[in-house]
């Protein structure tokens, strides 16, 4: 802008300007502008006083210019109000209070030390009236581009506060959820310590009730299913108090494939009564990182399905972009209710009357620690469509 004003002054105004000395200030501008462009590229945080020292350069850069462009009377003055903005809007009030005092002195000292634009002489008299008339027009162009500027940096302004608060947000929720993750934790910690004693006064109550009767048929069958339920839970305890060992010993890169097949293989067996088709495209690529909590996540959907309608689930594996994985899980079920749509995935939020409304909870957490996230929908045939999206391991 500086140059395209210095070419018009010179050959659309006639004015006498030292080219030399304003191209050596235009010349400075321009390297401290590459500077401080290379200066934002770098990793290293920028201090107070860096960014202070900059404007101030700025200043004394544009008073050079200035003062060989007529100085205060040269209607681009106020755009020395540009780097006091800067400052109050970024910078601490003891950097603003300096700024606003170099701007007041460089303004004072250029109301009576200047090269003047025009010399007032007899021959120059007639062109005064023209003269002003472009002063007023560049008083206007001035004002103008201060607008601009002025709109664009408060609107920059105003959008970075806007990301930041919802960072914020995100972070504070992000910490309710762990907050709650905790607890839940601390809870399932303590409820696995108390079952163990009542589970092997079953077992053993079980077993002395086979002893005493071991005529009857029917109850020996209803025994041996308590028995194998109750030796179920133990399993299932067991496997909880050695998750945190498990979870170490199997974390590691492994195709999706593979680990859905397990996934769907070990669901059948809990979940005999289920009817299923499986449909899979195929990607070689397709590696994620494996953890017992993803496999638990991945269950806890198939038996929500499940619980749905053990009949005809359709579970589709397939890769929408490069780099992400989707699957989808469609049950035939009553569908979601529209009310509670907005809420699932929180504590304590089920569907299911004899529901805790942890699972999907839990499921939400752990794939949103893998990068991933689940989403629920009504399937426009009927049912719910369950789609989880998760990103692929980088070679």
């Amino acid at each position: 802008m500086q140059s395209a004003a210095l070419v018009f002054g010179l050959y659309g105004l006639h004015l006498e300007l030292n080219v030399w000395m304003i191209g050596s200030v235009l010349a400075a501008l321009l390297l401290l502008n590459l500077m401080t462009f290379a200066r934002l590229h770098s990793p290293l945080p920028v201090t107070d006083l860096e960014l202070f020292s900059q404007l101030c350069a700025d200043v004394v850069l544009y008073g050079c210019l200035l003062y060989q462009s007529g100085g205060a009377t040269n209607p681009f003055i106020f755009t020395l109000l540009v780097p006091l903005l800067i400052t109050a809007a970024t910078l601490p009030t003891r950097f603003t209070l300096l700024m606003a005092l170099m701007l007041v002195t460089l303004y004072s000292v250029l109301l009576r030390h200047f090269e003047p634009l025009v010399i007032p002489t007899d021959i120059h008299q007639h062109r005064m009236l023209n003269l002003f008339d472009l002063h007023i027009t560049g008083m206007w162009i001035n004002f103008l581009f201060t607008v601009l500027l002025v709109t664009w940096f408060i609107n920059r302004m105003h959008l970075s506060l806007q990301t930041g608060e919802l960072s914020l947000q995100q972070e504070r929720e992000k910490r309710i959820q762990d907050q709650q993750l905790l607890s839940l934790a601390t809870m399932a910690a303590g409820t696995a310590h108390e079952l163990g004693t009542p589970l092997s006064t079953m077992q053993i109550t079980l077993k002395e009730m086979a002893l005493d009767h071991p005529d009857d048929t029917q109850l020996q069958e209803d025994i041996a299913l308590l028995q194998e339920q109750v030796q179920l839970c133990s399993q299932r305890l067991r496997q909880l108090s050695h998750k945190v060992r498990d979870e170490q010993d199997s974390r590691g890169p492994v195709h999706l494939d593979e680990l859905l097949h397990g996934v769907i293989e070990d669901w059948t067996l809990m979940r005999p009564e289920v009817s299923h088709s499986l449909k899979t495209s195929p990607c070689e690529q397709a590696r994620v990182l494996d953890s017992v909590a993803l496999r638990q996540a991945l269950l806890n959907l198939l038996n929500n399905a499940a619980d749905a309608c053990p009949e005809a689930i359709e579970i589709e594996l397939d890769y929408p972009a490069a780099g992400q994985a989707r699957l989808r899980i469609h049950d035939q079920g009553a569908g979601l209710p529209l009310e509670q749509a907005d809420q699932l995935g929180k504590p304590f939020v089920t569907t299911k009357g004899r529901g805790l409304g942890i699972g999907l909870f839990l499921t939400t957490s752990t794939l949103a620690r893998h990068q991933g996230e689940v989403r629920l929908y009504n399937h426009p045939e009927g049912g719910t469509l369950t789609e989880i999206h998760l990103p692929l391991l980088q070679h």
